[in-house]
């Protein structure tokens, strides 16, 4: 990992990193990658199945960044061949210069050697260079209208908390106490299930905006995929 980058391979990471649709603006690179949740949100561009970007906690902590980091080099890294030492880490986390380039360079070709293995053998990447039929742009129309479809159904069911007036437990019964009480547990169930119904909300939105990734990347293609097609043989 201990690589010098030539002004090439430095120019190319950052041309790369600048196309990657980040949470928070980038202002000065070893900090902004520092607590790893960037990096993170890199792996989930290309293989959202593979990062849960909830478990990366956005801090200037250092335990928390090296929790992170921690994260990423066993969840995320290990699928894909990487892994990061615990010294480069310490290095990373301190927002050493010069360091988390180098890094960046290397998870840029595994994530391109784990797209061209997965462009080879899946169906599901959009490419010009895949061998397995990719999805059409009907298919992935009619899997976003169905995702609609499922939102829709979600309808958001909205807390039924009338607001009671304030009653001291001194000025009541043991009776009117378990009632209070009961009705308490009640309405943090109901919140409950609220929380669980925006949460499968936020997934299948994520879901849908990687379908319309998907989309644009299809479209994009396209002209080039008609272009070969049209070839004539020599």
């Amino acid at each position: 990992m201990a690589h010098e980058l030539s002004n090439e391979e430095e120019r190319d990471t950052l041309e790369w990193i600048d196309k990657i649709p980040f949470s928070r603006p980038k202002k000065h690179i070893n900090r902004d990658f520092s607590d790893g949740v960037m990096v993170a949100e890199i792996v989930k561009y290309y293989f959202p199945k593979i990062v849960d970007i909830h478990n990366y906690i956005t801090s200037c902590k250092k335990q928390q960044k090296l929790s992170n980091w921690s994260l990423l080099n066993k969840r995320v890294f290990s699928k894909l061949d990487f892994y990061i030492t615990e010294e480069m880490v310490e290095k990373i986390v301190s927002s050493t210069p010069g360091t988390i380039l180098p890094v960046l360079f290397f998870l840029k070709k595994k994530l391109d050697k784990k797209l061209l293995q997965t462009t080879n053998s899946r169906p599901d990447y959009v490419g010009s260079g895949s061998q397995e039929k990719p999805f059409s742009d009907v298919e992935i129309q009619q899997a976003e209208a169905r995702i609609v479809a499922q939102l829709a159904e979600m309808k958001s069911t909205e807390a039924t908390v009338n607001p009671q007036p304030v009653t001291f437990f001194t000025e009541m019964n043991l009776s009117a106490i378990r009632q209070v009480m009961l009705e308490k547990e009640l309405q943090v169930q109901e919140l409950q299930e609220i929380v669980k119904i925006l949460q499968l909300k936020v997934s299948k939105l994520e879901e849908l905006v990687h379908l319309k990734d998907k989309r644009i990347e299809h479209l994009t293609c396209f002209p080039e995929t008609y272009i070969t097609k049209l070839q004539l043989p020599d």
